[in-house]
Formats: C-alpha cells, sequence, structure tokens
C-alpha cells in the first residue's frame, strides 16, 4: 500500500463518526438501560395499597428512558465534538497522539467545523432537556402552582449543569472563553476532575434519571390518591415513599459509575506522557502510572463485588447475573492493571472497558427485571 492512499482521508461520513467515538459511546447509554431496569425492580409499586394490583406504566417509563437515553447520548457526543476542537488548540493533540485518530487533530475537520458539530448536539439536548425532562406533569401541579413547581429544579440542574460540563471538560477559547478570556481557562479534565466528572454524571444521574423522572413525573398520578387515602392525609407519606425508591436506585449506580469512571482511567494512562508536555494534568499525571493501574483495578474488582452484596445482603441474587461478563474485563484487567500493556497498545481496551461496562449493565437489567418485587 503506497504512503498516498495509507494517508487518504476518510469520507466525510466515517470522520463524523470517529469524531462523536462510537467505541464509548455506549457509557452514556448503557447506565440509562439499567436505569430503565432500576425502576421497574424498584420504583412505586402499590401492592399493600391496592390489595396486590401493580400498576407500574412500563410505557411511560420506556418513553422516558428513550428520551433520557437520546438527551445523554447528545450531551456525550456533544463532549467529544468540543474535546477534539480544544485538545487541539491547547496543544493537547499533536503529530505525536499515540490515541485513535482525532479528526481535528488530523486535518479533516477544521477546529470551526468540529465546534459547529458540537453546537448542533448540544443544541438538540438542550431541546429535549427543556421540552422533555424540566416540565413537571400537569396532573401533579395546580393552576397556581409556581414556576418551580412545574419546572423541576433538580432537572433544571442536571440539563444545564451537562451543557457546561460538555465545554468546561476540557475547555479552551470557545465557547467560555468567548465570554470572558478567563473562563477560557476552566478545565475539567486538565485540572484533573475528569473521573469524578464521569462518575457523577455517567454513572450517577445517567443511571437515576429515570427512576427520578417516572417517581416525579408519572408515579404522583397514581399515588397522591391511593397514599392521601391509606396515610391519613399525610402528603410527607409519598414524599418518604419516594427518597426511599430513589435510595435504593442510588446504590447500583455505583458500580456503573465506576465502569464508566474504569474507561476514562483507560484513557489517561495511555496519553499520560503527552498529556504531560500539554500541562494536562489527569489523576495519571498528576499520582503516575500505578496509582492508575490500582485505580482501574479498583473500579473494576468493586463493581464486581456489588453483585454479591446485592446476592448476600439483599437477597437478590439474580443481580449475580453480570458475573457472567467476568471474563471479558479479565482481559481488560490484565492488559491495564496489571501492567501487561501501554502507550498506544491500550487502543483497544478504552472501548474494550465500555463494552464491559455495557455487558455489565444489560445482564444487571435482565437480573433487575426478572426480580422485581414491591418495597413497599
Amino acid at each position: 500500500m503506497t504512503s498516498d492512499l495509507k494517508d487518504k482521508p476518510p469520507s466525510r461520513l466515517q470522520i463524523w463518526k470517529l469524531a462523536s467515538r462510537p467505541h464509548t459511546l455506549t457509557a452514556s447509554i448503557s447506565p440509562v438501560l439499567a436505569g430503565y431496569a432500576l425502576t421497574l425492580h424498584y420504583c412505586l409499586c402499590l401492592d399493600g395499597v391496592r390489595g396486590g394490583e401493580c400498576r407500574v406504566d412500563k410505557t411511560a417509563i420506556g418513553w422516558m428512558a428513550v428520551q433520557f437515553a437520546m438527551f445523554a447520548g447528545l450531551i456525550q457526543i456533544g463532549t467529544n465534538l468540543h474535546n477534539d476542537y480544544a485538545d487541539f488548540v491547547k496543544g493537547a493533540d499533536t503529530d505525536q497522539r499515540i490515541g485513535q485518530a482525532r479528526a481535528t487533530q488530523k486535518g479533516w475537520l477544521t477546529p470551526y467545523e468540529t465546534c459547529r458539530g458540537c453546537v448542533i448536539c448540544l443544541t438538540l439536548a438542550f431541546f429535549i432537556g427543556s421540552w422533555c425532562l424540566i416540565p413537571s406533569s400537569e396532573s401533579c401541579y395546580n393552576t397556581n402552582s409556581t414556576f418551580w413547581e412545574r419546572h423541576d429544579p433538580i432537572m433544571i440542574f442536571v440539563v444545564m449543569s451537562s451543557l457546561f460540563n460538555a465545554v468546561a471538560y476540557t475547555g479552551g477559547p470557545f465557547p467560555l472563553g468567548y465570554i470572558h478570556p478567563s473562563l477560557g481557562n476552566i478545565s475539567i479534565g486538565y485540572s484533573g476532575l475528569g473521573d469524578l466528572f464521569v462518575f457523577l454524571y455517567f454513572g450517577i444521574v445517567a443511571t437515576m434519571g429515570v427512576p427520578y423522572l417516572y417517581l416525579t413525573k408519572v408515579e404522583c398520578l397514581d399515588a397522591i390518591d391511593a397514599f392521601y387515602d391509606h396515610h391519613g392525609g399525610d402528603s410527607t407519606a409519598i414524599q418518604l415513599l419516594q427518597v426511599q425508591s430513589l435510595r435504593q436506585t442510588f446504590v447500583p449506580s455505583i458500580p456503573i459509575g465506576f465502569l464508566a469512571t474504569a474507561i476514562i482511567v483507560v484513557n489517561n494512562l495511555r496519553d499520560r506522557h503527552t498529556d504531560i508536555n500539554a500541562g494536562k494534568k489527569t489523576v495519571a499525571v498528576r499520582f503516575g502510572e500505578t496509582f492508575a493501574r490500582a485505580e482501574y483495578f479498583f473500579l473494576v474488582v468493586f463493581s464486581y463485588g456489588f453483585c454479591l452484596y446485592l446476592a448476600l445482603l439483599e437477597n437478590e441474587f439474580l443481580a449475580l447475573l453480570p458475573l457472567l461478563s467476568i471474563p471479558a474485563a479479565m482481559t481488560q484487567l490484565k492488559a491495564v492493571a496489571f501492567g501487561g500493556k501501554d502507550g498506544q497498545d491500550l487502543n483497544d481496551h478504552v472501548g474494550g472497558t465500555a463494552k464491559v461496562q455495557m455487558v455489565y449493565c444489560i445482564l444487571l437489567s435482565i437480573g433487575l427485571t426478572l426480580s422485581r418485587k414491591s418495597i413497599i
């Protein structure tokens, strides 16, 4: 193969596909799937109040899962596109890059084109969040309700902070630097907070989003009358039950967030040498290779230990299904945690870790769905 043919750029469609980083996009979708299963498994099922009748609205849960998955996916793609642009203009992506090819660094897209793609994705995410996630159900408030009763403040925070984090993850001149020059220096990833960001937003928020939406937008319709009658008009009974349900969905979101964080750990471990030159102080740069490999080991092993926790302490034996993905996880552990590979050889294990998380979430979802029970 000649050098000219080898260096021939991909088609425009392939370039945009590459820039969106499809090998890790499951990191935003898999937790939403798990959240859907958690909603079926834990959320309000008024058996005791209705004499055994369970009225969980699967259609509503499914539609909310689709909406939240679209929002999360667009946020991740927008973040990836902005990172493609910002890492190039900040000097992190150079000819010495050893990771997967980046569209802006290769010259396949101009910084303007990459930013435009980011803006389109985040604008779509904003509209989905504003029209589908933030408004409260009309049946859950009266005509004299305040703005904050008609619009969920928690979802306002989730939507707006997700949009901000998408461009603040890498930072750079656009768009924050256009608002004020000092804002262009803000960078979650460059300051070493990327791991925490991924854990919170691609773990906790992405997993708990669907259960929260169902509890606040749908279940209130049936729960209000039933629990008012059952508890003598005490409105706090509903709130306490919702908190109890959300608490039980929070615990499974932790291992899912750990596996999502493991993806970025591999990425930062691979790029640590070029990141030093660019002033990118990731956890791998700050604490070194040994710490990063130990962090990866802890994140993956703890995630599987959670399955044993559910089985032994919560009697959820079908939650052991994710253990079937251990062979795939061991392949990643040998390469990353035990020091088998480094540099460019870690490229396949960024997507490989994402696949482990995806399989883990699918198996956990199957187990939770099959063992659904009421928590009342």
